[in-house]
């Protein structure tokens, strides 16, 4: 199989080039810079063919939360998402040779601020902050794909479980120092999925052209912050009685981007991957942080 993937030198997009390689795919990434195919989606443009690739993998954009969330960085997360999602669409869909499905990436924060609400299946309404706003548009501009035929799947991925990037890896320091704690109430449900599953369940959805659509990927078991930080400190054999102080956060992050992504809580269900019947590897954050941190 030839697949081409945007967002491939990520935490997710390495991972999956990896595994696609590992079975016997060709893996083409498309970037910026002198490699052919290559793109400047703020300029509209693609050097190179995008034809005859099977599957195609869209997880490129702008670090979420790598910064204040002042209005000129929020259009850059958004344009980095919108604007080269629908330059890929557009020019997948003109292709003569099309790709049989368009994985694109999305993320739980569709469904917004949802606290402790009963668990949220691919059909439950959208959020109204930021990032729901965001994830809509976001699915929105690969809409000349399926207008095209192409399958498309809009992978709306939870909090992504690995020691070597990501939350956990911020984590990991404070918990092994006996300085880690909840944030905020604790009582903010964290929809996860280990690295591993979230590169399988891609994997699956590629394989899969029953599969379409919204595609919840996180685990069937989401936890509290409290549970999680309750497991971790247990794993790491360390304390963790210390809230968060959210204060310093705030300062040096600002209010919208902390209360989003570290107060804000969705508890979601993979309905659509569970129903194809995708088998979780970790499937509760227990077996997970012990396979991902015992050593």
């Amino acid at each position: 199989m030839r697949v081409l993937v945007t967002g491939a030198s990520g935490l997710i997009g390495t991972a999956l080039r990896e595994a696609l390689l590992a079975r016997g795919d060709e893996v083409v990434a498309l970037g910026r810079g002198d490699q052919t195919p290559s793109w400047d989606p703020e300029r509209g443009v693609i050097d190179g063919s995008l034809e005859g690739f099977d599957a195609v993998v869209n997880l490129a954009g702008e670090n979420i939360g790598a910064k204040r969330w002042t209005d000129e960085q929020k259009a850059r997360i958004r344009d980095s998402r919108v604007i080269g999602t629908g330059l890929l669409a557009r020019t997948l869909a003109a292709a003569d040779a099309k790709p049989r499905v368009l994985v694109s990436g999305s993320a739980v924060g569709y469904y917004g601020d949802r606290g402790r609400e009963h668990l949220l299946d691919e059909q439950s309404d959208p959020g109204d902050d930021f990032l729901a706003h965001l994830c809509r548009d976001w699915e929105a501009a690969t809409e000349a794909a399926p207008a095209a035929g192409i399958r498309v799947a809009h992978i709306r991925t939870g909090i992504v479980l690995t020691p070597t990037g990501g939350v956990l890896q911020r984590l990991l320091l404070p918990f092994k120092l006996g300085l880690g704690g909840k944030t905020g109430s604790g009582r903010q449900y964290m929809s996860w999925i280990t690295l591993t599953d979230e590169v399988r369940a891609i994997l699956h959805v590629i394989d899969h052209d029953d599969v379409a659509g919204a595609v919840n990927l996180t685990a069937p078991h989401p936890v509290t912050n409290e549970v999680l930080t309750k497991l971790l400190a247990e794993v790491l054999k360390r304390p963790a009685v210390l809230p968060t102080p959210m204060f310093a956060l705030r300062a040096i992050y600002g209010r919208e981007l902390v209360d989003t992504l570290l107060l804000a809580g969705q508890r979601v269900f993979p309905k659509q991957l569970e129903a194809s019947g995708f088998v979780f590897e970790h499937e509760t954050l227990e077996k997970a942080l012990h396979a991902l941190l015992d050593h």
